[in-house]
């Protein structure tokens, strides 16, 4: 069995797979599909150790994020360690991770992240032209339009109209966020 999960195309291709299942979200690519794609002439109960120990230097690769030094010295370890990998398949995990790195990377920071994120403000000052009482008509009033979504989503918009005393309240108050982080920051 040993030449038989020895294929370069058949690792890199798997190694591929994994990813796409792991990192990417992609829920179609199961054991079932890679071992009959990729490895059909192998019998299950083979291919399932192999599996876990090529999704776990992966997986370890990848939460490590790591630089081609330390992958080189990883997969030396692993070649060296009993039931680890061959020279051949280091070499063709080496060439997986140079070239899927930063997609794989990319893909684990936008996972992580749980929440919307500020993809832009914009704020400007303009004069008031409607309102209830004349007296306010002419007042210089503070626009801030925020620009808030997840990656790969449509972005939300909230506009937020101050005047005069709401802006000076606004102001106020992160002055004294200021002051608090200052003085953690000072204490710590």
């Amino acid at each position: 069995m040993a030449g038989e999960l020895e294929g370069a195309k058949s690792l890199s291709g798997l190694l591929s797979g994994l990813a796409q299942s792991a990192f990417h979200g992609h829920a179609g690519i199961t054991e079932e599909l890679l071992h009959g794609q990729l490895y059909p002439e192998v019998p299950p109960e083979e291919f399932r150790p192999f599996l876990a120990k090529m999704r776990g230097i992966l997986k370890s690769i990848a939460s490590a994020d790591m630089d081609f030094n330390q992958l080189e010295a990883f997969l030396t370890a692993q070649t060296k360690k009993q039931g680890g990998i061959t020279c051949d398949q280091a070499a063709v995990i080496s060439k997986f991770w140079k070239s899927h790195k930063t997609r794989i990377r990319e893909s684990l920071l936008n996972q992580s992240r749980w929440d919307n994120g500020l993809r832009g403000l914009s704020w400007r000052v303009d004069g008031k032209s409607q309102s209830r009482h004349s007296a306010q008509i002419d007042t210089p009033v503070a626009i801030v339009e925020l620009e808030f979504g997840k990656s790969g989503q449509e972005s939300e918009f909230l506009c937020l109209e101050f005047d005069e005393v709401k802006v000076k309240q606004t102001l106020k108050r992160l002055s004294e966020v200021e002051e608090s982080i200052n003085s953690l920051m000072q204490a710590a």
